[in-house]
């Protein structure tokens, strides 16, 4: 079956995802497609009106101009916890557990309501969540191809390899990398370096590259869209790569 989704990781927390999965959830609702956001776990999460915020669902939903009712935000954000820390231990403080089957059910909801769901970890693909398993083990149970954010800077070409390395040992199929700029400044040859080595020694399609955008979180809906329309390959090229087996 094709898959109706995406997951997007990372080489390590602070990367970009969010933003690249604002970014991929505003192209594809521009271009027509009913696609919705899921944050499943979010620590440094807080409370208000009487449910848990995500922080990270919150910004993708404003940046696709989205209101979901209170159940569908529950779906899309099971699991919250208000330590700002790993999964594992935050989950730990609160004295609750992190269940894979509530994961899977609500997102087996919003993939039946909608065409498309984007899909946001949480740091990155060795992530300890609870007991022995990893955020890796999550992309498992989602069965999703995966994009994965890497900075622009020194350490991206051993992050980015060694990630790539181990979603392919665990089979996970990978889309290709978006390399995003966490900090201001011109990118130099140690960047565009960075970003040849990694296509070729990780053999993985270059999605994108993000530039360093100190503002963005106070952009409007349709800033936000302007922007990210040119940081990205086509919606039909997405499409392509993600229903290809």
């Amino acid at each position: 079956m094709k898959s109706q989704g995406v997951f997007v990781t990372g080489t390590d927390t602070g990367v970009g995802k969010t933003v690249v999965s604002a970014a991929l959830l505003s192209m594809l609702r521009i271009r027509g497609m009913d696609a919705v956001p899921m944050k499943p776990i979010q620590t440094g999460a807080r409370q208000a009106g009487g449910r848990w915020c995500s922080s990270d669902l919150d910004f993708c939903l404003a940046m696709a101009d989205l209101q979901p009712g209170d159940g569908e935000y529950a779906c899309m954000a099971p699991c919250c916890f208000a330590r700002a820390c790993s999964p594992h231990l935050a989950a730990a403080g609160a004295g609750r557990h992190i269940e894979f089957r509530r994961i899977k059910a609500c997102f087996n909801s919003l993939q039946a309501r909608h065409a498309m769901v984007v899909v946001e970890g949480a740091g990155g693909v060795c992530v300890p969540i609870q007991g022995r398993q990893t955020m890796l083990d999550l992309m498992g149970v989602l069965d999703l191809p995966v994009v994965v954010v890497a900075r622009l800077g020194l350490g991206a070409i051993n992050h980015t390899l060694l990630t790539l390395h181990v979603l392919r040992w665990a089979q996970i199929r990978v889309l290709g990398v978006v390399f995003n700029a966490t900090a201001p400044g011109r990118s130099g040859y140690i960047e565009r370096d960075n970003i040849k080595t990694i296509a070729r020694l990780g053999n993985v399609r270059v999605l994108g590259r993000f530039p360093f955008v100190p503002d963005l979180a106070t952009r409007s809906a349709g800033q936000f869209r302007r922007a990210v329309t040119a940081w990205l390959p086509p919606v039909a090229d997405w499409l392509k790569w993600i229903q290809s087996p």
